[in-house]
């Protein structure tokens, strides 16, 4: 099976991870019930194949999640592996949770995930889905962030959300380390290249890419009852999705392969963050970055109008 073995640094920071993280909403129950014993057994696995880096928050079933992660985590040596999570979700102990930015919500959040984490501290911490908060998030949240990170509490300061405009407001506002985007840097969609990862950039800031597989159409292909965006792809998705099929098949590399490394070939990407719902999921996702493609396989997808001109592409194998 493969490995990962490339580590690339985050931001400014001396933090470090590998090019690939997994995604822990699954753990939350999100598509299908998982038990604590397939938890334990794709965290293992992660971390025997070099797959470290573990991204997950209190929202991912109120709280379920972080404590299914927490649980698989027990008896390893925090220092093999680097942890992401998120705030703006405070998870009572009830189970019901609420939004909040403020240093007070920060704090709580924090509490509440390294409770059930079962660890001492994170590496990076992501405001999370702030859309309708921006303006305590970036008054009263980020702040808190700033001041856990110059305590050395937390590595890295970012914010996760599934658009990429009010990223753009933090990056020229704030000094974040990163920031995770959903589904919006894929083989089906680069609205995020004209100014958001320019900016990165240029700022230094990492961007970790979530929705690489835009809800699984890069993943199943343009199949009946197909998801893009969390609902039934349009025609026009699905015929473009074909398009791309027919491109795959004539040079041998399976589509799911193609999206994983996609993203990475703009340089303000750092990392791909791929969810899975069992350990041969994670196993499909590591020979997906693995896979070795073709410079020809990208030139034509250029020429088939399938990708812009513009739009950098991975040069060489990305592990």
């Amino acid at each position: 099976m493969p490995k990962v073995t490339t580590q690339v640094e985050v931001g400014h920071t001396s933090l470090k991870i590998p090019v690939m993280g997994l995604g822990t909403a699954g753990m939350g129950n999100l598509y299908v019930k998982i038990t604590q014993d397939e938890a334990d057994e794709m965290v293992h696995l992660a971390i025997d194949q070099g797959l470290n880096f573990f991204d997950t928050a209190p929202h991912y079933g109120k709280g379920v999640a972080e404590n299914r992660l927490g649980l698989a985590l027990q008896g390893i040596s925090r220092d093999k592996y680097v942890m992401s999570s998120k705030v703006g979700r405070v998870v009572t102990p009830e189970g019901e949770q609420y939004v909040d930015f403020s240093r007070d919500g920060i704090l709580r959040s924090i509490e509440g995930t390294l409770r059930r984490l079962k660890i001492d501290y994170v590496d990076v911490l992501h405001l999370h889905d702030p859309d309708q908060h921006y303006h305590q998030a970036l008054t009263e949240g980020f702040p808190a962030l700033a001041e856990l990170r110059a305590q050395g509490v937390i590595k890295a300061v970012g914010a996760g959300m599934n658009s990429w405009e009010m990223l753009v407001d933090f990056a020229r506002e704030a000094d974040f380390d990163c920031f995770l985007l959903a589904g919006h840097y894929t083989l089906l969609d680069q609205d995020a290249l004209p100014e958001f990862l320019p900016l990165c950039q240029q700022k230094g800031i990492s961007v970790f890419m979530g929705g690489i597989l835009n809800t699984g159409i890069l993943a199943t292909g343009a199949v009946p009852g197909a998801k893009y965006r969390y609902r039934e792809a349009s025609p026009e998705i699905m015929e473009r999705v074909a398009r791309i099929e027919t491109v795959c098949r004539r040079f041998g590399v399976p589509l799911n392969a193609a999206a994983t490394q996609f993203p990475l070939g703009h340089p303000a990407v750092t990392a791909v963050i791929v969810g899975a719902d069992t350990k041969n999921h994670i196993a499909e996702n590591l020979a997906a970055l693995e896979r070795p493609i073709p410079g020809e396989f990208w030139q034509t997808l250029r020429a088939e109008g399938l990708l812009d001109a513009t739009v950098p592409t991975p040069g060489k194998t990305l592990n």
